[in-house]
This record gives structure tokens, sequence and C-alpha cells, in this order.
């Protein structure tokens, strides 16, 4: 690892065999799930396997909100071990979408934010797999720029009105509210990042319309969400008003550094490897490259996992995580397609071509690739 990069990671933990026993415990559970014919192993599955009975095994497995505090009905563990559960489901092509957002984000911005009224309801039903969350902060013709937002919340009697449109929206078809990023003073061009506010919304309210976006292999994951003068009670302003981009910007940590930035095309990779060792796909050097990068990418996100856990700041190494991880997902699908003959093992060709299909967003969501780089340059011109 070059030393340029070396200075933008935190310090990984101490103990680098603290979890082993913790995935051993989830790599059993997968297999017997496997073996039941409870699922197959997909690309993407952080975004693509919407399981609901699947969330709920992991949940009576203790396996969800496992860093919420146990007087908010979760486990109390750490960010460590909530890693290791991740990084072992993803690895395995699991389904995890439906819960994927809720345990990932608005578990710790609601620990950060939340009212202790928020805490207390929404909490112990994440932690029990029975609330679903999407995120509301992309709008149409604004691309990577969130202080263009135009959503528009309204002072009324009691509480808000919302007016506006949100896009690529995941799972919001299905999920039961979303954090919803919008505009509650006049934009000031000198100071564009102020006024904006936070509001938990709920996807079934009235004003609420909700439009599927296909993806070209004709899978629903996006939606547009278009909020008509939606009606949102004082208890569910997220955090303070007015403070809406510190609070979104301050969680990006979360969202960027994960093993999901780097393990999307993991069943991909493996079963290339399987199919090398049988002999059913030639072998070629590069699959070692592939490993070596997962490995390099696994140490640099745990680094910023327990740099998370230390409330240190991660906005620097989150983002490079993200630039590199991302980079490799999609290059893994690459390789696998140029290895493969179009007459290639039904399930394996499928793997594949689910993968070249959702290369693009790899680099796009969580803020584009292009867009973080200029972070990154910024960052380390600083020190």
């Amino acid at each position: 690892m070059s030393t340029t990069i070396a200075r933008l990671l935190p310090r990984i933990a101490d103990d680098t065999h603290a979890t082993d026993r913790l995935r051993t415990d989830v790599r059993k559970f997968l297999a017997t799930q496997r073996a039941a014919g409870a699922f197959t192993p997909r690309v993407d599955s952080w975004l693509t396997g919407w399981d609901e009975d699947f969330t709920r095994s992991l949940a009576a497995r203790g396996w969800l909100g496992m860093t919420v505090p146990i007087e908010y009905g979760g486990h109390g563990r750490t960010f460590h071990e909530r890693f290791a559960v991740t990084e072992e489901l993803l690895a395995a092509g699991a389904p995890v979408a439906a819960h994927w957002i809720a345990d990932r984000q608005i578990v710790p911005s609601l620990l950060k934010y939340g009212t202790e009224a928020q805490k207390h309801t929404l909490l112990p039903a994440i932690t029990r797999g029975e609330c679903y969350f999407g995120i509301g902060m992309s709008e149409p013709d604004s691309g990577s720029d969130l202080a263009g937002v135009r959503t528009a919340a309204t002072r009324v009697h009691g509480g808000w009105s919302i007016t506006g449109t949100k896009v690529w929206t995941s799972g919001a078809h299905r999920a039961h509210a979303f954090i919803c990023l919008a505009r509650t003073a006049p934009l000031d061009p000198a100071h564009r990042h102020d006024g904006l506010s936070q509001f938990l919304v709920d996807l079934r309210a009235p004003g609420v319309e909700i439009k599927p976006i296909v993806s070209m292999n004709h899978a629903h994951h996006f939606n547009e969400v278009v909020l008509d003068d939606v009606f949102v009670r004082d208890d569910m302003v997220f955090g303070t008003i007015g403070n809406g981009w510190q609070q979104g910007t301050s969680e990006l940590g979360f969202e960027r550094s994960g093993p999901e930035r780097f393990l999307s095309t993991f069943p991909l990779l493996a079963d290339t490897a399987d199919r090398m060792g049988t002999g059913t796909i030639h072998r070629h050097e590069d699959l070692g490259r592939y490993v070596g990068r997962i490995a390099a990418m696994h140490r640099m996100s745990t680094a910023v996992a327990v740099a998370l856990e230390r409330r240190e700041p991660a906005d620097l190494s989150a983002a490079l995580v993200k630039v590199l991880g991302t980079t490799t997902e999609g290059d893994i699908a690459e390789f696998a397609d140029l290895l493969t003959d179009t007459d290639a093992p039904h399930d394996y060709r499928a793997l594949i071509d689910t993968a070249l299909a959702q290369r693009p967003g790899f680099t796009l969501r969580g803020g584009t690739n292009e867009i973080l780089r200029g972070v990154i340059a910024r960052g380390l011109g600083m020190r």
C-alpha cells in the first residue's frame, strides 16, 4: 500500500482475530440457509436482494441492530462485530436489501440526532427486522449537488408541509419511511448549504407518490418519490431545523466505507475461482490480483469501521474506500465477462450479466467517484 494511501487511513483494530468465532457462526448459518434453498448467491445483494423473511431470520439471531444500545432494544455490540457479520453476508451474496439502509445508515443517524421518542420507537423495530428505510436526498437535475435541493418544507400548524421530488430512492416502493432532506429557508447563493433540514417521512402518507425507475435489465430497485403537500408532524423533524446539511454529511462515512463498497461482485469472483479450480474456465493470473485487491479493501474498510466506533473523523478515508472499492467491483465484472464464452452455464452467465448491468451504479451510489476524487485530493492537500 502506498504511503499516500496509508496516511489517509486510521489505525486498524488491535486484535484482527477478535471476530473469528462470530464469522464462523455466520458462515454456518449461511450454509444451512443455502442448503435449505432459502437463497441463491447474487451480485449486488444489498441493493437487489429484498427478502423480509431472511431479514427476520437475521434479527432472530441478533445480527440486526448490533450496535444499538440495549436500552433502545439493540444488542450493544461493536462496529467491528457488525462489520464481520455484514461482510460475511455480502461475500455469500445473501439477500439483505430489506434492512440494509436502516441498519447501516439510519441506526447511527438516529443515535446521534434522533429524539428519545424516535429512538425508542424506531430502533427496536429496525432491530427486529420490521422497519425498512430509504434515503431521500438526490433530486432530478441536481446530480451530485445536494446543495441544490429544491424540495421545500413549509411551516404549518402542528408540523411541516413538504413538496418536491426525490430520485434514485432505493427500495422506496417497499420501505416504510425515508429521511428527507428539504429546504426550510430560502436559498442564499452565498451560503448554499444553509437552510436545509431533515424529516422522517412516512412513505405511505397522503400526498406521497412512488414511481418505479426500471433498470435496463428490467429490474426495479430505484424509484422517484413525489411529495405533494405531505404533512409531517413536529415530532418527526429529524435533528435540528437548519442543520440538515451538517447532519447528512456527518454520516457519509457509514454509507461510503462499508464492505458493500467492495463486495458487490464477490460472489461472482468466488464462483469464477471455483470454476477455474474445476477446469471449466481457463486459469488466469489476474484472479490473484483481484483477490489481493479485495484483501486490501477488507483491511482498509475495517480500519474505517473501527475509526467510526472511536468517533474519529473518517470522511476522507471513507471516500478512498468507496472510490477504490467500487472500481474493483466493476473490474471483477469485466474480468469474468472477458474470460467467459456466451455459452457458459446459465447460472454463471446470469451472475456476469447482472454484474455488468449493475456496474454503472457501483461508482454512482453514495457520491460519484469523480466528485470523491476531488474530495480526496483536497484532503491530501490539507495534510
